[in-house]
């Protein structure tokens, strides 16, 4: 089934069509096109690829989107989780206390990754968030507030990673 995708994606890619989105991001994010897409590395050493997907209202506060991180290595969930903390509170997102509450939902729901796994947090038009392993629901975090931080890691101006966020957002405009 998986190489079935694989195959249908790069001969759209061949023949010059935009790639379908994945069904469990169609599902939440109508009309969803790829805005973007880049790679996250440490030092050198990739992490994962980044992919965001915007439907007709692009990227923008209250429209659903979805942004997709293929790992490039094997990594805890507890370790993501971590790092997701971390980046929200350099963002300045909310208190400590919230943001450890925070961190204590994504331990419980981000799972150990392997290469080629993903993990997809897609931003609900209700200002939550809702996370997928490989396309399977893994659980949706309500709090418009944890959802705005959360895709702040990337996207916003203050990203520790400001060239991904460029290449994420390269086609992000409504059409």
């Amino acid at each position: 089934m998986r190489r079935r995708a694989l195959l249908l994606a790069v001969l759209a890619l061949a023949a010059g069509a935009a790639p379908a989105a994945p069904v469990h991001i169609a599902a939440l994010v109508p009309h969803a096109r790829l805005a973007g897409q880049g790679r996250f590395t440490w030092f050198t050493l990739p992490i994962y690829d980044a992919a965001l997907w915007v439907g007709d209202q692009g990227y923008r506060p209250g429209a659903p989107f979805a942004l997709d991180l293929r790992y490039a290595r094997k990594l805890a969930g507890a370790r993501i989780a971590d790092a997701s903390a971390e980046q929200m509170a350099k963002l300045g997102a909310r208190t400590a206390g919230q943001r450890q509450a925070w961190l204590e939902r994504m331990r419980a729901l981000f799972p150990d990754v392997r290469e080629g796994s993903h993990i997809t947090g897609v931003a609900l038009a209700d200002g939550g968030a809702a996370f997928y392993l490989d396309g399977k629901a893994l659980g949706t975090l309500t709090d418009p507030a944890f959802a705005r931080a959360f895709f702040a890691i990337w996207l916003d101006p203050a990203t520790a990673a400001p060239a991904l966020r460029q290449a994420l957002l390269k086609d992000a405009a409504p059409r």
